[in-house]
């Protein structure tokens, strides 16, 4: 029997290392099904179980687990490498809603903030799977963006009070400013297996003021913020650093444009709102990629599922 260890998905949860027969009592238990996703190493990414020739067995069948498949990706390493692949996201619809409804709720008031994002990206984070990097989680403190959070709200408030329109400008800069800072501080603050992965983003304020204004000038076109948003999203995977693999994003913006079209035709109607998120999530997870740094574009498209 193999002595390789898996992870499986539940709850939007990521669970394990298991041993493969503690897997194997879990399949036949009926906890993991053939849509629950699976990772071991080896894999280029998450995967549905049923997906995966043997690991669900047919009646009167033995199980069978998948070998790594020749002329793949290479499997993890002793000194520490990681194959590439798509991302993925799961959640529970109930839990995103009591938690998406307290979170808005408690930042309302505005001072609550630092520490509700702290508590809702923990909650986040490790719904996210990438491949070869199990257990993901958020190790930022509340108290590190308190200074820079308040210090641009009282900056921001003070501005508005003078009632003078030309520092309107000013206050839009500090805006883009904070959401930058938090871009930043929310890359830098992502782990493994509760080891900080080292990352950073490397995009300066400036492009991402560049970024921000085309896309509000793009609205004028009714449907050109599609393809800035893809255009947006590529680059901000492209200055994700800190990993040996590049990060890249696969979406069009054609596939942007109709997939928000219908999206804001799903959140019209209040109730769906929690399956469209999860549908658009799922989506833009999956069009991200770790691909070996210089890869030709056929060799990234292999990535995708």
């Amino acid at each position: 029997m193999s002595n390789r260890n898996w992870f499986y998905a539940s709850d939007g949860q990521q669970k394990g290392p298991l041993p493969e027969a503690q897997l194997r009592d879990l399949i036949a238990r009926g906890m993991v099904r053939p849509d629950t996703l699976v990772w071991t190493e080896g894999m280029s990414g998450w995967q549905k179980a049923g997906e995966i020739p043997g690991l669900i067995p047919s009646i009167g069948a033995p199980p069978a687990f998948p070998p790594a498949q020749a002329g793949g990706p290479s499997p993890v390493v002793a000194s520490g490498g990681y194959s590439g692949g798509a991302l993925s996201i799961d959640f529970g619809i109930w839990e995103f809603v009591w938690r998406s409804l307290v979170f808005a709720i408690a930042s309302g008031f505005v001072i609550p903030l630092p520490w509700m994002l702290v508590w809702y990206l923990k909650w986040l984070i490790p719904c996210l799977h990438v491949p070869s990097r199990p257990n993901l989680s958020f190790e930022g403190s509340a108290m590190t963006i308190v200074p820079w959070f308040f210090g641009v709200v009282v900056l921001i408030v003070a501005l508005s009070m003078t009632g003078i329109q030309s520092l309107n400008i000013v206050v839009f800069l500090l805006e883009i400013a904070l959401y930058w800072l938090f871009l930043k501080w929310l890359v830098a603050n992502i782990a493994s297996n509760g080891q900080p992965l080292g990352l950073s983003f490397s995009g300066s304020f400036w492009a991402y003021l560049g970024w921000t204004l085309l896309a509000v000038i793009s609205f004028i076109t009714i449907i050109g913020w599609a393809w800035v948003y893809a255009a947006w999203t590529r680059w901000f995977c492209k200055n994700i650093q800190g990993t040996r693999h590049e990060v890249t994003f696969n979406g069009t913006g054609l596939e942007f444009l109709w997939r928000g079209i219908v999206t804001l035709i799903g959140i019209s109607f209040f109730i769906p709102i929690p399956w469209v998120y999860r549908w658009m999530m799922r989506w833009i997870a999956s069009q991200t990629a770790l691909v070996q740094r210089g890869a030709q574009p056929a060799e990234r498209l292999e990535l995708r599922f």
